[in-house]
């Protein structure tokens, strides 16, 4: 199994931007983007943290392919647009529990050949 802690990167803030807020109801779908300046060849993840708790990693995706927790796969999706270079976290049923801060990363170039 993949441990998370493996793959979180300090961003620069020049490489990343995402939107400082987003609010849904209970039940709706969450749409989190995320603006990058590098190539999709590289991973991108989103992680989360719930207030007052460690971080969650959700899953990461590039061009070539995504992994995710098991169980948060039929919550959450990343998607790729390679054009505007946005990566995109959407989650289903959304609940007060998933209530966190998300963060999106980018991998260091050396995880995109990952042993797991």
């Amino acid at each position: 199994h993949m441990k998370s802690a493996l793959f979180i990167e300090h961003i620069q803030n020049n490489q990343l931007t995402q939107p400082a807020s987003e609010t849904v109801q209970p039940g709706q779908r969450l749409t989190i983007s995320c603006q990058v300046s590098y190539s999709l060849g590289y991973y991108t993840a989103w992680i989360r943290q719930p207030a007052g708790k460690g971080l969650e990693w959700i899953g990461m995706k590039y061009t070539g392919g995504s992994y995710y927790k098991d169980s948060l796969k039929n919550k959450f999706s990343i998607d790729l647009d390679t054009s505007s270079k946005t990566v995109t976290l959407n989650g289903q049923n959304m609940q007060p529990e998933d209530s966190a801060v998300y963060f999106c990363a980018r991998l260091h170039s050396d995880t995109n050949h990952l042993q797991t």
